[in-house]
């Protein structure tokens, strides 16, 4: 490839792509912010960005197949030959960043992860570990979690995060031992002896218990052995003998509509997904890539996108151990005052939590906006409310608005199949299909199942043929199990919008069918940042209804005290009227029954992990929730009582009578 700049190599000639600029100057050229002009007229900070030209066609049953016009790249066989590259140019060059006990930066550079990566490959050999013999990661985003990873690519042995936090959840044992029997690895790395001794029961026969830090404490192996171990040429014969559909990692789906399974992510998926990545946003690579990230890895997106673009182009990533809750984002903070990142992603929840913090502070703003090139979230709808208060902060801060940028795909497809790489004046776009990636779109209702075929879909789940089977239509496109709409028919690059999961669909007695996802997406539109999540309701019944998952930190902060109890914040008559507008607004709009939420009732604590109402990954489970809140569903159906608000009705009595 030549000595060339490592964060520029795989990614086409900029100046074959100079009519694909979002106008106006740089993100990063000073302009005096005019405090007069309206976020929604200041204009877009320019990016380098790939072509929105797409091919269609029509099937007589209305059925549309559409690709992007340009073609796909070349990638890699697997991506720690990135890493090779990488280590040969610039060897001293920061792969991953931690902090350390003291509060410091540690360094990880890739000249260091490339030698600890054959030794660690070496000891899985030593080990007998290969594609049938995995390796268990109960770990959190550590060094050594990285390392294991690589090493487990390099020589072909498939690698497997499983979320660490089962290892405290009380009822998680079954789930556990159920994961790691599926799994069979021949390795299992946790964190600390706390963590060692709770896997203990659950430890699959003859596997390698490794812990991460305080392994002399133990009887366990120490992961300092594994890099203490000599490299031979039996990690070279090994690495040249993987292929670009040999298992890179196991990813296990989150469950949120049934059980999780292991998801085959092949290094030609991880890989092609990057090249596809890098060819809708090129502009990450017209200056070294820095990103402060939290994302977990046991997550697609973590493991994948983050880990994935910075191997791809050399870049460096600072691991973030804040987290998008109460207390976790001051940790958050804290990093992004020492780190300049240039693109920030995260879901929605995490800008959340971020904005009060950039809104109070102008300097840490425009630090923040003067330095990334974009936000991006995925995982969830973006509410239109937040999106705001974003643009506003960062007209504030840099005159210019935010490029704000979203994806869409699943875990099956490594993670993205579609990007939105386009200015829009509209939250939770999924985009048009990236390069080498066919949708087919089949006709459901007023609206189109997915369906995709490309070089990122998987071959199936994890020892599971007759699941894996069921995956792929007649025509070998993975049904992805979800809907999508036409933002204009008849203009396909205007993009495609998310609609929901049909598997969450139901039937009212009508015989009406409720678009659970986009009913969902419409009422956390409408209520805002208020409302953390919610469930709806109403299969076999005459209407939908809801269980509304209240925030209280947000609810706190517009009341404007430092908290509040579940069930004061239930009966309070301002949050119960705001609810109370967004419930009456989506009926004013959408008056047919299938289309508003007729009933709510508030909820002031989170869905509980405990009882199945979140998944692996922390989002909420919708079968879970409907299991563990059947009293309060059969509440919400039966007369109308004080808690119950309900849509097009007056409630200033309803309001009053619940706070009595």
């Amino acid at each position: 490839m030549g000595e060339i700049p490592v964060f520029a190599s795989l990614v086409p000639d900029p100046r074959a792509r100079r009519d694909r600029f979002w106008h106006h100057r740089d993100v990063h050229e000073h302009q005096s912010p005019s405090p007069m002009t309206p976020a929604t007229e200041a204009p877009f900070a320019s990016l380098r960005v790939g072509s929105r030209t797409v091919r269609t066609a029509r099937a007589k049953d209305g059925t549309v197949v559409m690709a992007s016009a340009e073609p796909l790249g070349p990638f890699p066989l697997k991506m720690t030959d990135r890493l090779h590259e990488t280590a040969r140019i610039s060897p001293e060059r920061p792969f991953l960043k931690t902090r350390d006990p003291a509060g410091g930066w540690r360094s990880v550079t890739y000249g260091e992860a490339q030698r600890a990566m054959a030794a660690v490959g070496q000891a899985l050999l030593d080990r007998g570990l290969g594609p049938e013999r995995p390796v268990a990661i109960l770990s959190g985003n550590t060094p050594e979690h990285a390392l294991l990873m690589l090493a487990c690519t390099e020589v072909g042995v498939p690698a497997a995060p499983v979320n660490p936090a089962l290892l405290h959840y009380r009822d998680a044992g079954p789930r556990l031992s159920g994961l790691l029997a599926l799994l069979s690895p021949g390795l299992v790395l946790v964190d600390d002896p706390d963590q060692a001794e709770r896997i203990l029961p659950h430890l699959p026969d003859g596997a390698d218990l490794v812990v991460a830090k305080g392994a002399e404490a133990t009887a366990h192996t120490g992961f300092s052995a594994l890099l203490e171990t000599r490299a031979t040429a039996e990690v070279a014969r090994a690495a040249a003998a993987v292929t670009p559909d040999a298992v890179a990692k196991l990813l296990f789906t989150s469950g949120s509509t049934g059980s999780p399974k292991a998801v085959v992510v092949t290094n030609r998926m991880w890989c092609a997904n990057q090249q596809m990545l890098l060819q809708a946003l090129p502009f990450l690579a017209d200056r070294p890539l820095e990103l402060l990230d939290w994302l977990p890895w046991h997550h697609a997106s973590g493991a994948n996108v983050i880990l994935g673009l910075v191997l791809q182009l050399g870049g460096t990533l600072y691991v973030d151990d804040g987290r998008p809750v109460p207390g976790g984002i001051d940790r958050t903070v804290r990093n992004l005052r020492d780190v300049a990142p240039s693109a920030y992603f995260s879901v929605p929840r995490g800008f959340a939590e971020l904005m009060p913090h950039l809104e109070a502070d102008p300097g840490l703003a425009r630090r923040f906006f003067g330095s990334v090139s974009m936000l991006f979230y995925s995982g969830a709808g973006m509410p239109g409310e937040l999106e705001r208060r974003i643009q506003r902060t960062a007209v504030a801060a840099t005159g210019l608005r935010v490029p704000i940028l979203s994806a869409y795909g699943a875990t099956e497809t490594a993670p993205f199949a579609l990007v939105q790489n386009w200015p829009a004046n509209r939250t939770g776009l999924a985009g048009l299909p990236l390069p080498g990636v066919d949708l087919k779109l089949v006709p459901k209702g007023d609206k189109y199942e997915a369906r995709v075929r490309g070089p990122i879909v998987t071959p199936g789940y994890w020892r599971a043929p007759e699941m894996s089977a069921a995956l792929f239509d007649e025509e070998g496109y993975l049904c992805l199990g979800d809907t999508l709409s036409m933002v204009d028919p008849q203009r396909p690059d205007a993009g495609l919008a998310f609609e929901g999961r049909i598997a969450e669909d139901f039937k009212l007695t009508s015989g009406t069918w409720v678009n659970v996802g986009g009913l969902r997406d419409a009422f956390l539109r409408e209520a805002g940042l208020l409302v953390a999540d919610v469930v709806i309701t109403g299969e076999g019944r005459d209407m939908p209804g809801a269980l509304v998952f209240l925030s209280p930190v947000d609810c706190a902060r517009h009341l404007g005290v430092d908290a509040i109890d579940a069930q004061a914040l239930e009966r309070h008559p301002a949050i119960r009227a705001i609810v109370a507008e967004a419930l009456d607004a989506l009926a004013q709009r959408a008056p047919a029954s299938s289309t508003h939420i007729a009933r709510a009732l508030l909820i002031g604590s989170p869905p509980s992990a405990a009882q199945g109402e979140i998944t692996d990954k922390g989002s909420i489970s919708q079968k879970g929730v409907l299991r563990a809140r059947a009293p309060l569903i059969e509440m919400l159906y039966g007369p109308p009582a004080s808690p119950i608000l309900q849509a097009g009705k007056t409630q200033t009595e309803d309001i009053q009578n619940s706070v009595g």
